[in-house]
């Protein structure tokens, strides 16, 4: 079988691709159904961009890798294909926008985009990949049939190798490695810590605002939720990308509140009420009877002095805390790191030493934020190579 375009990977990235990629394109992934990952994501709507979107969401060795991509296909651009299909969508916190229907959505509105010149082969595993100098020729096995496909055009749009329970292998890495690219170090991101002496676990459930900062000086603050296992929550989670491990963390609970003044104001008003019942109006009250462990919060309100307030404000705005992992690929949203941005072109994302071979999405070295940014990366990667080979069609 001979096309023009194989695209491996029926993700966002791949089926992005293959709706700007010309005729002759044929769709390959072994899952049952397409765009699993997005039917997934935001709690089934898609978080599926983000209206903040600059390459300062995005972390690459090459940070200036992606400015060409997503410049060339913004999220205005994403946008207005989703208006013109009808899906219905609404912003939530921080610029992420969402379906207000369902995930589902998303995936017919690319599988319609692409439907014209792709074909989309599902149950499909990959074998052999071979270049004889002017064609790939890929081993596919399907319906317990083995099939030798030559394309011209080899896209890998495999994704990473975060939520292995879904198929993700890193599959990618290998073809990377097979054509000569150079590769970074992997990791899981955008993922819950772990604690191995289960610290958290009576709090599980148990949400606040924080602020999240890493020893190089990053923060996040959103939400923070304490799980059985750890700490979870977005400002957790986006601080992960940046964590290695055995590095502490530091927490600072509610940050945007001015906790001493409305303790000092408490304190003449609510005198005789315990220190800890003061407390439980700003910060979970299960959450007051942890940290009673290691803080002196016995006592009423009005005992409480000056000094005793900025030190009781200092603890809650520094907790410092040394997670002894991640929950790793089996949750992480996506995975850090991957094919080198320094083999890639920036602008079609093509492999600079092998012609007609291209890796988009997460298989590259470029990894988002949370909130919608790891989808606008898919969608503008995939149309940078897509426009690139029809182009040269």
């Amino acid at each position: 079988m001979q096309v023009n375009t194989l695209i491996l990977g029926a993700g966002a990235a791949g089926l992005h691709c293959a709706a700007h990629a010309g005729p002759q394109t044929l769709v390959v992934d072994h899952a049952k159904a397409a765009g699993e990952k997005i039917r997934i994501s935001g709690g089934g709507r898609c978080n599926f961009t983000n209206l903040g979107t600059t390459h300062a969401n995005f972390i690459s060795q090459n940070p200036h890798f992606a400015k060409s991509a997503l410049a060339r296909y913004t999220q205005w651009d994403f946008i207005e294909l989703v208006d013109r299909h009808g899906i219905a969508w609404h912003e939530k916190t921080l610029g992420q926008l969402f379906c207000d229907d369902s995930a589902k959505d998303i995936i017919a509105m690319l599988l319609a985009e692409m439907a014209p010149n792709a074909k989309l082969w599902l149950n499909t595993t990959i074998g052999n990949i071979r270049h004889d100098g002017e064609v790939f020729h890929v081993a596919l096995k399907r319906k317990g049939e083995v099939h030798t496909v030559e394309a011209k055009s080899l896209v890998v749009a495999t994704g990473g190798k975060s939520i292995p329970k879904m198929g993700a292998t890193g599959i990618a890495y290998d073809i990377a490695t097979q054509f000569g690219l150079g590769m970074t170090e992997t990791r899981a991101a955008l993922v819950p810590f772990t604690f191995s002496d289960e610290k958290f676990k009576p709090l599980a459930g148990v949400a606040a605002p924080a602020r999240v900062t890493t020893i190089d000086g990053t923060s996040f603050e959103e939400a923070l939720l304490f799980t059985h296992r750890g700490l979870s929550g977005p400002a957790v989670l986006q601080a992960s990308s940046y964590w290695r491990e055995g590095d502490d963390i530091t927490v600072a609970l509610s940050p945007d509140f001015d906790l001493a003044t409305a303790l000092k104001t408490d304190r003449t008003q609510e005198g005789r009420k315990a220190l800890s019942t003061t407390l439980a109006k700003y910060l979970p009250a299960r959450l007051i009877d942890f940290l009673s462990a290691d803080l002196p919060l016995s006592g009423n309100t009005g005992d409480l002095s000056d000094a005793r307030i900025d030190e009781l404000t200092a603890a809650l705005r520094n907790w410092s805390l040394k997670p002894s992992g991640t929950e790793g690929y089996r949750t992480a949203e996506v995975t850090l790191g991957g094919v080198d941005t320094n083999g890639l072109s920036s602008k079609t994302m093509e492999a600079k030493a092998h012609p007609n071979l291209y890796f988009i999405g997460e298989a590259v070295d470029v990894t988002g934020w949370l909130g919608g940014y790891n989808f606008q990366w898919a969608w503008s990667s995939g149309y940078a190579a897509g426009t690139a080979i029809a182009q040269n069609s």
